[in-house]
């Protein structure tokens, strides 16, 4: 009987574990289109832009959101002297994004600001100010090359909402990979937020009955199910209430 030549026979056996361990799932006929996303976060002390990355593979109508990289800047409440610097120190996150996305993307990926707790009490004591903030971040946002959607101070309940989405978004409660790699519904229950800010606290939790959401409640369509999201105010229990309590208590 004549015999294969070796070379043959190791080159079959490697094609015999690729065809093993690939299978038809893992290579699709047409590569999936990566897009992008901007959100910019402007705290108390830093601005932070945010680039997210999803393809066109939903679960349940909502996107997943396969990566996340991020451009510090420093804070709006910075600005206060001069509003119109605001705006500028924004530029050198905006031109890192640009080079992060591909340029054919630009004009197709959306930006948002949502301004949080620094701007919100900005708004409060001095409107002027906090409208002039926001009017020169939004100057220097819409002439950049994205999709600009909106510059907004968000309201507590919101800002706590999305921090409720996103904690239970990394602990996979909305959905979780099954050893195939799919997407499969997680029978896990949501997770409550505890949010510990500089003068107070928030707890933000789901309301299960429709009789029980509040007025205020924050209502969230995410990957086929509704959720009522509700946040309690807990002032007085911020971090500085807890320096001051321990400083009590050591001195005693």
């Amino acid at each position: 009987r004549e015999l294969l030549p070796p070379w043959l026979v190791i080159v079959a056996g490697l094609t015999g574990i690729v065809l093993l361990c690939v299978s038809t799932k893992d290579v699709p006929l047409a590569p999936l289109r990566t897009k992008y996303g901007i959100v910019l976060d402007a705290g108390p002390s830093r601005t932070i832009l945010f680039i997210y990355q999803w393809t066109t593979t939903k679960a349940n109508k909502t996107g997943v959101i396969r990566g996340c990289s991020s451009c510090p800047v420093q804070g709006v409440s910075s600005y206060s002297d001069s509003p119109q610097k605001a705006g500028k120190s924004l530029e050198p996150c905006l031109t890192w994004a640009q080079k992060e996305i591909p340029a054919e993307q630009h004009s197709q990926t959306p930006l948002y600001l949502g301004a949080t707790a620094s701007m919100r009490q900005l708004n409060l004591t001095h409107p002027i100010l906090s409208d002039s903030l926001l009017a020169a971040l939004t100057g220097t946002l819409k002439s950049s090359p994205f999709s600009f959607q909106g510059a907004q101070i968000l309201s507590s309940p919101e800002e706590e909402a999305f921090n409720w989405v996103a904690a239970n978004y990394v602990l996979e409660n909305f959905f979780k990979y099954d050893w195939q790699g799919q997407l499969v519904p997680s029978r896990k229950g949501m997770a409550g937020v505890l949010s510990v800010g500089r003068t107070s606290a928030q707890l933000t939790s789901e309301l299960e009955e429709e009789k029980q959401a509040p007025e205020e409640g924050v209502r969230l369509q995410l990957y086929g199910k509704t959720h009522r999201v509700h946040t309690q105010q807990c002032p007085c229990h911020g971090m500085e209430q807890l320096h001051s309590r321990l400083l009590s208590v050591l001195i005693q």
